[in-house]
């Protein structure tokens, strides 16, 4: 019924909405935030942690709940059968949009554990977010240059090392760590200044995978390839919030992290070899993925 409403009416309403939700459970997770700062006992930082997770899972939903509210999205998702709340994931996943991400908030909220992306080391300094951040048990890493590497050899691997010190406390919870394969949005001027090889996609970065898996160690059980598409064609958070996006398709597999994922991707050309292949390839099933759910024939080659 809402979202028949007049668009002067309806945006305005699921702007309201949206900014009141946010309001409510920022001031209750700053709440926790602040608990868990000064509690000096690891349990009781663990507990504050779970209530975080559980303040922006819930935000998460009802932000879902307002879109199925004011908006006729249709949606199309596979894959999501087996997956386990209790479970360790790397989500990779192709960037169009920053609609990708209440997408990706709104198919995976409570199925799997919650998604936490990393973030450089600075950041944790940004005001009211770093410290949300950093409650929410965001892992925060600290990259060094190829310059300051030459100047300064002794810090090199010490970026993995802070890194997985950040990620330790993922042993005591499930996880999912999200990345952006292609490490910006999909526009077609990107893909022409690339000479991307592939029709849908820029050129992945394996080198954020690998850094991923590397750092993460045996904290991940699987890989969740996951890929978006929007049939009507590229939107914005303004077109969601006005209704404009009408289909949004979501396809998510499963895959296995095998040694041969994990290695020196700094210091084994080999190995870096090896890996770049296995992210290009996946990327062009991906590809082909995409053309099939747009519902793109190609004539035989």
């Amino acid at each position: 019924m809402l979202a028949s409403l007049p668009g002067v009416i309806r945006i305005p309403l699921v702007v309201l909405s949206l900014l009141l939700n946010t309001m409510l459970h920022v001031v209750v997770l700053f709440v926790f935030t602040l608990l868990k700062l000064v509690m000096p006992i690891r349990s009781l930082r663990d507990l504050c942690s779970r209530a975080l997770v559980a303040i922006a899972e819930s935000w998460i939903a009802v932000n879902s709940a307002l879109f199925e509210i004011f908006t006729r999205i249709q949606w199309r998702v596979e894959g999501l059968d087996r997956l386990r709340y209790d479970g360790n994931y790397l989500v990779l996943c192709n960037h169009q949009s920053w609609v990708d991400i209440p997408v990706l908030q709104k198919i995976f909220n409570r199925r799997i554990p919650f998604l936490r992306f990393f973030l450089k080391s600075q950041l944790i300094w940004v005001p009211l977010l770093g410290p949300a951040w950093w409650a929410l048990d965001f892992p925060f890493m600290k990259r060094y240059s190829k310059e300051t590497l030459i100047c300064h050899p002794e810090l090199k691997g010490r970026d993995l090392t802070s890194t997985r010190h950040a990620c330790e406390k993922f042993s005591h919870m499930p996880v999912s760590v999200m990345n952006f394969v292609e490490g910006t949005r999909f526009t077609r001027a990107k893909h022409d200044a690339q000479s991307s090889v592939y029709r849908h996609l820029l050129r992945p970065k394996a080198g954020g995978v690998s850094f991923v898996l590397d750092a993460m160690g045996d904290g991940l059980h699987a890989i969740l390839d996951v890929t978006i598409v929007y049939p009507n064609g590229p939107c914005t958070m303004m077109d969601l919030i006005a209704g404009r996006v009408r289909d949004i398709h979501v396809h998510a597999r499963e895959l296995p992290i095998t040694a041969r994922l994990r290695g020196d991707y700094e210091g084994d050309a080999i190995f870096r070899e090896r890996f770049q292949t296995w992210v290009n390839d996946l990327w062009h099933e991906k590809d082909e993925r995409i053309d099939t759910m747009l519902g793109v024939r190609h004539p035989p080659a």
